[in-house]
């Protein structure tokens, strides 16, 4: 995979999406324009959203950055299922795959009058719509750009088409949709026509044959790398990191061959520990066989159902998606039918908490089209299961609505704890849900909230609201709440130098043993994460190791959990930031104190990312040489 074409494509992509949507951001806002008069509805909604989001030049940017992203997402996620042929007719793609100079085959399709049923079929709004393409390639409908105008429509179908499979992907955009497509789509140097020449059928279909989703975790770093260096640049002028600039300034996407490390000493370690029969650790390229024989008791873990791996700020999913490989191959070797598998792992194994709208919804993709690649019946009524991704959202209520809380659900909880997600754009995962809400969420009753509104009773459409912002809160409570098997995570990084005073606060008084620095914090709250003899991988800056702001953190650790493996990879692990920028280790923990050896494996000496792969490789090598 050429990650430099990636990168300048992503770049480039959200430079060119952005302006397009302005563009007709500000002809849809001029007086008497066509919008306006043509369509109302989505000429409201768009004026709405603008307000929404601060009015002014502040409202449009803000809106024109939202729908940019929305299209990149669209255009990407379609590529990538024409490649792997997962849309039937290729939907952004040419007929001849690798060819970007091609008309998509949707459209050529249409020019021949071949639409498919599933798309235009039926009535409403997909069956007014069919005419109207047809008018346009037939030369029944004025149009500057007939042909352009009829692919935008047959884009928007597939579009709304998808929403019900994969609606974190493809989100109901609401009638502004129809006046903010990018212009121009079909154009030489179009993002549409960049991204089938830059994502090719092999970087997406990957050695498996089936999906490479890996691809789609690069270009969200990559695309979201100009706001990472605009926070960054703050930093320096001693500008601090609030909710707006914590996703940016702390994703990196992790390389592949260290999350293979910590999933299969973490997920793989707990299934060959239970079942030394399994000979799957045989395949596993960077397992570690363990010093000797287990000491103390094991996490029990019957059958594949029982290995719950999370990953607590999960960004695009990579830990996930490797998660997913390494559990198939598991329930295979178990013996479950291959039309199962997918969906079960899906529903038991996997969970994922994200902050970042748009990093959850990558994970979420990501994790369906693995499904998709095993099982390519996935997609049929009963088959489908929505991956278990949950976005940590702000949520806040006010005296009344506590009041009224506590009636519909028979309790009596205080502000404060109804108001557990008030800052959770800032504090993610890290927020520890209070017993009282946890137990609620675990069986949270709403049934007489419904019956009100179903009766008509006054507040019909408050109490309606209200359940559904209460919902949130309880599915969130029971992501932060329960304990898993596995956490694998490459937590967020950051100095509590460029913290906010609110972050910087709840850090000390929640996690003051990891205060120096985000991913401490997230050290010890992945301990609590984890069940007792259950197993924590991560990777992490190096400086705990060694530095006195964390010597209290070493202690606790040291005196609570034991170190199983580590490979201290120092500076150049990854590549794709320039290598100095973060020197690191990566390493996998018990949730029990032992008397036991770690193993060490020092990588230090490698300059970039291949070396440090090879001195693994070597070292591993000779591990097995020994025994």
């Amino acid at each position: 995979m050429n990650t430099n074409k990636l990168q300048s494509f992503a770049a480039e992509a959200r430079t060119s999406l952005m302006k397009a949507v302005r563009a007709r951001i500000d002809a849809a806002l001029e007086p008497n324009s066509l919008a306006q008069s043509d369509s109302p509805r989505a000429y409201w909604e768009l004026t709405e959203e603008i307000r929404r989001n601060g009015g002014g030049e502040q409202g449009r940017a803000k809106t024109a950055e939202r729908h940019a992203y929305r299209w990149f997402n669209r255009i990407i996620a379609l590529r990538y299922m024409d490649a792997n042929e997962f849309t039937g007719v290729h939907v952004v793609s040419g007929e001849e795959l690798d060819n970007p100079n091609a008309l998509p085959a949707v459209l050529s399709a249409a020019k021949r009058g071949e639409f498919e049923d599933e798309i235009f079929g039926g009535v409403g709004t997909k069956s007014k719509v069919l005419p109207t393409i047809q008018a346009l390639l037939g030369g029944g409908k004025p149009s500057n750009d007939p042909q352009g105008d009829a692919y935008g429509l047959l884009l928007r179908s597939y579009c709304d088409y998808w929403h019900k499979f994969l609606p974190f992907m493809f989100d109901d955009a609401g009638a502004a949709d129809e006046i903010l497509m990018p212009a121009d789509l079909l154009a030489k140097d179009s993002v549409l026509r960049k991204a089938v020449e830059v994502m090719t059928v092999a970087d997406c279909v990957g050695e498996s044959d089936e999906g490479n989703v890996e691809i789609i975790g690069w270009l969200y770093q990559f695309y979201i790398s100009e706001r990472k260096d605009q926070v960054m640049a703050g930093f320096k002028k001693s500008k601090k990191a609030g909710a707006d600039e914590i996703p940016a300034a702390t994703q990196l996407f992790t390389p592949d061959w260290i999350v293979r490390y910590l999933v299969q000493n973490t997920v793989g370690r707990l299934w060959t520990q239970n079942h030394p029969e399994s000979q799957l650790h045989n395949t596993w390229e960077y397992y570690i066989d363990p010093v000797g024989e287990d000491a103390g008791e094991i996490l029990k873990i019957d059958s594949p159902e029982d290995l719950t791996v999370c990953d607590p700020a999960c960004g695009s999913g990579h830990m996930l998606t490797y998660a997913f490989d390494l559990l198939y191959s598991i329930y295979d070797e178990a013996g479950y039918s291959a039309n199962e598998i997918p969906g079960l792992i899906l529903e038991h194994n996997l969970f994922g908490m994200e902050i970042d709208e748009r990093a959850a919804n990558l994970a979420a993709f990501a994790l369906t089209m693995k499904a998709r690649g095993k099982y390519r019946r996935f997609f049929r009524k009963g088959r489908q299961v929505q991956p278990n991704i949950q976005r940590i959202t702000p949520e806040y209520f006010t005296d009344d609505e506590v009041t009224e809380l506590n009636d519909l659900y028979g309790v009596t909880l205080d502000a404060d704890i109804w108001n557990t997600y008030q800052n959770a754009d800032t504090y993610g995962s890290l927020i520890q849900p209070p017993t009282e809400l946890a137990a609620l969420a675990s069986a949270p009753s709403d049934e007489g909230a419904v019956e009100r509104s179903e009766t008509g009773g006054e507040n019909t459409l408050f109490d309606e609201g209200l359940i559904k912002r209460a919902n949130l809160v309880f599915a969130q409570t029971r992501y932060l709440s329960r304990q898993y098997a596995a956490v694998v995570a490459n937590p967020p990084y950051m100095g509590s130098g460029n913290m906010g005073n609110d972050l910087k606060k709840f850090v000390n008084d929640h996690y003051k043993d990891g205060k120096a620095d985000l991913f401490a914090a997230f050290m010890l709250r992945n301990l609590q994460l984890i069940q007792p003899n259950a197993l924590l991988g991560m990777i992490t800056m190096q400086s705990w190791m060694f530095l006195s702001s964390f010597e209290s953190l070493r202690k606790s650790l040291l005196a609570n959990n034991a170190i199983e493996t580590m490979a201290h990879l120092g500076s150049g692990a990854f590549d794709s930031i320039g290598g100095e920028v973060v020197s690191t280790t990566a390493f996998t923990i018990r949730s029990y104190r032992i008397n036991t050896t770690g193993i060490y494996i020092r990588l230090v000496k490698g300059k970039t990312e291949t070396e440090k792969i090879q001195l693994f490789e070597k070292a591993l090598i000779s591990m097995k040489r020994e025994d």
